[in-house]
């Protein structure tokens, strides 16, 4: 995400301070959603989301709810609906040396660690996205961490390494499953404070080694933005000229800055079709409302961002959905089934203390207790701790969630029916792994059916559903039963246990 676009509706903050009571009454929110699915050419398409914040939000009492207003696991109710993998952001040293945290959910090595076991937990994998910074990179700023200042290339290559290796076991030690690793963050300008070409091919193959090193079935992900510049596919050019070790050309997409869909797949078959790589959308999202709702000015609201031809969804839930939809729908076109998937930005990044409908004091009480918690916990976008590293950008314009509108849940944490959109765009036939009687959900009974399936006693399941069952890849057997009893004790397993697939 370009925080560099929080300058931009600075003036916004005065004029919700000063005039609180213009802020739009969020609508009802809550209803059907309807979406048509998509014959995906890939098996394994991603359905993700970023969720980087989730750990911050909590520390602050944020408490996520289903759409009934049933208080669930965030993550739970992400597999629930379909998404697949998480995708969690990390800085090297994200805090003071007196450790205060520079916000943006403070996301240090250990954080992820907690995210991708949490994951786990569900059935979900992890894309594990290294800014190598000690906060925001982004086309903008690529600025190093501290303790690499005033390396030369070549250190910093050996210091990349040695922190990615470690950073990636000590993920994996506590029981995430990572899928795909991230070698920098929206790097089209630059990395770790290096914008040659030259330097920048050095650090992308260090990061890779130390992946390749840690796993060879683990992908490696090339990350840029501003497909809408056709310079995007001289970035593919480059990586290929320089002979940069990776599997997935990936690029952010939001529809108000980033061109058309249309363009998305053409930029995405570039280096699928010429260099045989895979392609993805690492980023996305679209509000489902223009209201705010902590105080803090959002990138898309009714005074920024919201028009343009390529704006082409209502800002509502089924709007929302339909962008997901759309985004996942082009990158499905990606020749040769190269398009890998897409990953919402910051689905559940919503607010620490509603302000909707308040005005005078009581507005300014709510906006003063947000506050407090966006510098206690890091649950803002940037905490004033982070002038430290960053004094011209974060440092000045701090403050809380500029995505509360762009979650994929009310201000109360309850779900949008715009989630469903992660699994609804599978169709009809799309079954869960794991659910060996039918019923959309991995309980007991599915351990039984399982059981009395492998000791030839007769059950009210087809044979077909019953190969749901099969959460391990190797036939149905008592294997899988054990497996699931694990899973139902709250034992993080590298299956994809309750996630949803397409069926045939």
């Amino acid at each position: 995400m370009k925080q560099k676009l929080f300058k931009a509706v600075l003036w916004f903050i005065l004029t919700v301070a000063l005039c609180a009571t213009c802020i739009v009454p969020f609508a009802a929110a809550q209803g059907d959603v309807t979406v048509e699915p998509i014959d995906f050419k890939n098996p394994d398409f991603i359905r993700g989301m970023d969720i980087s914040s989730v750990i911050a939000l909590e520390k602050s009492g944020v408490v996520f709810r289903d759409e009934s207003g049933k208080t669930e696991d965030v993550f739970k109710l992400l597999a629930d609906n379909g998404v697949n993998t998480i995708r969690v952001r990390v800085w090297n040293d994200p805090s003071t040396t007196d450790g205060r945290g520079y916000g943006g959910g403070n996301n240090d090595v250990d954080t992820a660690a907690l995210i991708g076991k949490r994951a786990a937990r569900y059935g979900m994998k992890l894309l594990v996205d290294f800014h190598y910074s000690d906060f925001w990179a982004d086309p903008g700023k690529q600025k190093a961490p501290k303790v690499w200042s005033g390396m030369s290339v070549d250190e910093k290559c050996t210091a990349l390494y040695d922190y990615t290796a470690a950073s990636l076991n000590t993920i994996r030690d506590a029981g995430a499953n990572i899928g795909m690793v991230q070698i920098g963050n929206e790097t089209t300008m630059g990395i770790a404070g290096e914008n040659s070409w030259e330097n920048m091919a050095k650090l992308y193959n260090a990061g890779s080694q130390a992946v390749r090193d840690f796993s060879r079935d683990t992908l490696v992900v090339i990350h840029y933005t501003n497909p809408e510049n056709s310079y995007i596919k001289t970035l593919a050019d480059f990586l290929h000229d320089y002979n940069v070790d990776y599997d997935v050309f990936a690029t952010s997409y939001y529809p108000c800055w980033h061109g058309s869909l249309s363009n998305l797949t053409e930029v995405l078959n570039y280096p699928a079709e010429k260099y045989g790589k895979y392609a993805m959308v690492a980023e996305t999202s679209y509000p489902y409302t223009l209201s705010d709702s902590d105080g803090h000015p959002n990138t898309i609201s009714e005074w920024n961002n919201n028009s343009g031809e390529n704006m082409l969804w209502q800002f509502t839930p089924q709007g929302q959905a339909d962008e997901v939809r759309a985004v996942m729908n082009a990158v499905n076109e990606v020749d040769g089934g190269k398009g890998l998937g897409m990953f919402y930005w910051e689905g559940a990044w919503i607010s620490v203390g509603d302000v909707t409908g308040l005005s005078g004091d009581a507005y300014t009480k709510r906006l003063e207790q947000n506050k407090l918690l966006w510098e206690r916990d890091g649950s803002g976008w940037a905490a004033s701790a982070c002038a430290e590293y960053d004094p011209d950008d974060a440092g000045k314009w701090y403050g809380g969630s500029a995505v509360d509108n762009q979650a994929f849940f009310l201000p109360d944490g309850s779900a949008l029916s715009s989630l469903h959109v992660f699994r609804d765009v599978l169709g009809e036939d799309s079954y869960r792994i794991g659910d060996a009687d039918g019923s959309g959900s991995i309980d007991i009974i599915d351990v039984t059916c399982i059981q009395r399936k492998c000791a030839n006693i007769t059950t009210n399941v087809t044979d077909d559903i019953l190969l749901h069952g099969d959460v391990d890849g190797n036939g149905l057997s008592l294997i899988d039963a054990t497996i699931l009893q694990r899973y139902l004790v709250g034992v993080s397993l590298p299956y994809p246990i309750g996630v949803w697939t397409q069926g045939e």
